[in-house]
Formats: C-alpha cells, sequence, structure tokens
C-alpha cells in the first residue's frame, strides 16, 4: 500500500498569535508535523489556503466577515509557518476549505493512504479529509499533529470524522512512525 503525508494549511494566518484565525494548537501541531516529516521524504503533500480574487456566492458573506483575510495569495499571511517549508515537494493552493481533488490526488502520487496533518482540524482537516474518504481513499487523521480553532472544535472534528471509520482512522504520531519503522 502507498502512503502520502498531507500537510493541511501550516500557514501564518493559523498560527500567529492575535490573528483572528489563529489555531491555539498550533504549534503543538507544528512540532508534530515536522517529527513526521522525515518519514515521509519524497512523499509529502503540502496545501495552502488562499483567500478568492473575488469572492462569490456566499464566500462575499464570508469574507465581509473576515476582510483581514482578503489579501492576494503571495501576502506573507497566507506563507508556510517558520520552519513548515514544502523544499520542493508539491504544494496545492485552493481558495477553499477542503482540498481534496484531482490535484491533490495528482500530488500525493494517487496514494491508497493519506496520512493527514495540519490546521484546523474542524475546518480545512474536515474538508479535506471526508471527501477524501468518499473517494476511496484510506484516511488517517494525525490527531497531535492537528489543531482546531479551539480544543473543544479540535476533538469535536476528531470524533465527527471517527463516524467514517474503518475510511477515517484517528491516530498519532507515536503510531504513525512506529508503522513506519517497522515497514522500514
Amino acid at each position: 500500500m502507498t502512503s502520502a503525508l498531507v500537510v493541511v494549511d501550516m500557514q501564518v494566518v493559523f498560527g500567529r498569535p492575535g490573528s483572528p484565525w489563529a489555531s491555539p494548537g498550533f504549534d503543538a501541531a507544528a512540532d508534530a508535523v515536522r517529527r513526521l516529516l522525515p518519514a515521509f521524504a519524497g512523499r509529502t503533500v503540502w496545501t495552502r489556503y488562499v483567500a478568492p480574487a473575488a469572492p462569490a456566492g456566499a464566500w462575499r458573506e464570508y469574507f465581509d466577515a473576515w476582510p483581514f483575510a482578503l489579501v492576494p495569495p503571495d501576502d506573507p499571511l497566507y506563507a508556510f509557518a517558520d520552519g513548515l517549508d514544502p523544499a520542493g515537494d508539491p504544494v496545492v493552493t485552493a481558495a477553499t476549505f477542503g482540498k481534496w481533488g484531482p490535484e491533490l490526488d495528482a500530488a500525493a502520487g494517487h496514494a491508497d493512504e493519506l496520512v493527514v496533518a495540519g490546521v484546523s482540524t474542524d475546518c480545512c482537516v474536515l474538508s479535506t479529509v471526508l471527501p477524501a474518504a468518499d473517494a476511496g481513499r484510506r484516511v488517517r487523521v494525525v490527531a497531535d499533529a492537528c489543531a482546531g480553532a479551539s480544543a473543544a472544535d479540535h476533538a469535536r472534528a476528531l470524533d465527527a470524522m471517527r463516524l467514517y471509520a474503518p475510511l477515517v482512522e484517528i491516530t498519532t504520531v507515536d503510531a504513525v512512525l512506529a508503522e513506519t519503522s517497522d515497514r522500514g
């Protein structure tokens, strides 16, 4: 079985203290992602959220509520957080919460299994995981390598994803690394 690590939206906008979208568990999730990266060398895909150039439909109302985020894709707000550099790995950029689709599938090498980490568990992670599972991918969400808008939101999102077993499994960094070392 082929597997790929998908690192969802580990960007300044979600990690900078004081950002309206900051995830309080971002730093711990970032440390956990860093632990995972060596085990997935050459098999990691990063995703990146950016605001749409011209919000349409319900996105207009959304950005009326969050105008600070309506900046160009190259704004430092949408850069990857310090110490989280894709370093040549593929990056899928989208103006949607969910990143699953043909582009992410291809970037992940059409892997049988996706190991998912990132932020926000209750938004972009959840919105990426469920359609990937629907598409028939086995998805393992690394709970301690994710962070939500709050600890309670993180827990609720993990509970919701647990409902999709066996398509979706909730796991830990230690479990993923132990399995990776057993395979190697």
